[in-house]
């Protein structure tokens, strides 16, 4: 089987300038559920925006499965939760509307649902808990339960490779402790490949099965029990 992704010898830079990540050599097998960690501004989502092909590497490639990660041809097998404030949470809609957003890779943008797509939205809500919060307004749900919402609509697309950034911002632990045991249930039950990106891990860290650190370029990659302890903390990280 391909690997699902792999990144060779990678850099980028904006407008050719400073390189925001450079070198960088990754490779992550189907099925893996990975924390990506490291300080804000280390270029945790530029390389994930660069893993989904929504930018193009100065230097060197990313794959998806063995292809360019910028055509790569089964785009609607990618799942994405971006940051919280690229969400639009404001927006007046519903949980339900919100996931069955998610179908449209797979339903085409024009009509009504059709019954599979219909049940494939009901099962991602039910995924993740929110069966009872469906037809509620996103607005009336706590910052968790937003966030489950919109993994859920990821879900809906039925994804190969689920990545998060910063899912946890704006939630308190005890929902951040929820939505890793969510991600870990998910991971072992439907065995889609999981990018978990954070400026930091805890929530994860005794669920994902690697850590790898991003400042600039991958300075750890390895078992979460295998950091060391001076690095525990990603912010403070020095190469």
């Amino acid at each position: 089987m391909p690997i699902a992704v792999e990144l060779r010898n990678l850099s980028f830079a904006y407008d050719s300038g400073t390189p925001v990540v450079s070198g960088v050599d990754l490779c992550v097998a189907p099925g893996e559920f990975i924390a990506v960690a490291g300080p804000n501004g280390g270029g945790k989502t530029t390389l994930m925006r660069l893993v989904l092909g929504l930018e193009r590497p100065t230097h060197g490639e990313a794959l998806l499965w063995g292809e360019p990660a910028t055509h790569f041809s089964r785009r609607a097998t990618l799942g994405y939760l971006a940051q919280r404030s690229q969400l639009g949470v404001d927006a007046p809609v519903t949980v339900r509307e919100v996931v069955a957003a998610g179908r449209l890779v797979r339903s085409g943008l024009f009509g009504p649902l059709g019954a599979r797509h219909a049940l494939a939205v009901e099962e991602a809500i039910a995924r993740v808990g929110l069966e009872t919060e469906a037809d509620r307004p996103l607005t009336q749900l706590s910052g968790g339960q937003q966030q489950r919402a919109f993994i859920a609509k990821a879900l809906a697309a039925e994804p190969l490779l689920l990545v998060l950034d910063e899912p946890t911002t704006g939630v308190d632990a005890e929902a951040q402790e929820a939505l890793a045991q969510l991600l870990d249930r998910l991971h072992r039950e439907l065995q889609v490949t999981i990018l978990y990106v954070s400026h930091e891990f805890g929530a994860v860290e005794h669920f994902v099965e690697r850590l790898v650190l991003v400042r600039g370029g991958i300075i750890f990659d390895g078992a979460p029990g295998d950091l060391p302890a001076v690095w525990h903390d990603p912010a403070h990280v020095h190469v």
